[in-house]
C-alpha cells in the first residue's frame, strides 16, 4: 500500500499559483483551480483526480518587481490589470 501510494504521488501533477493578496475571491480561486486542472487534463492527459492545485497569496510588501515592492508600485498607480 505505501509503495503504491508513493508511485502515484511521484506521477501526480502539482501546480502552485502565486498571487498578491489583492482580493482574489473564493469564486475566482475556484475558477483558477478548475481551469488549471482542465488544462493539465486536456494538454498533458493528466488525471484530474490526481491533480493538485495550490494558491499561495502574498502581501504586497512581500512581492517585488523591477526593484520595487508591489505596495509601492500600487501607490504609484501601477497595476497588473489588463488594459481595456
Amino acid at each position: 500500500m505505501i509503495s503504491y501510494f508513493s508511485i502515484k504521488i511521484k506521477d501526480m501533477p502539482y501546480i502552485k499559483i502565486e498571487v498578491t493578496r489583492e482580493g482574489v475571491t473564493r469564486e475566482q480561486k475556484q475558477a483558477l483551480i478548475k481551469g488549471v486542472t482542465d488544462l493539465m487534463s486536456d494538454v498533458l492527459n493528466k488525471d484530474p483526480q490526481l491533480t493538485f492545485v495550490v494558491i499561495q497569496e502574498y502581501d504586497l510588501d512581500d512581492w517585488g518587481h523591477a526593484g520595487e515592492q508591489v505596495s509601492v508600485l500600487r501607490e504609484k498607480g501601477i497595476t497588473a490589470e489588463r488594459k481595456k
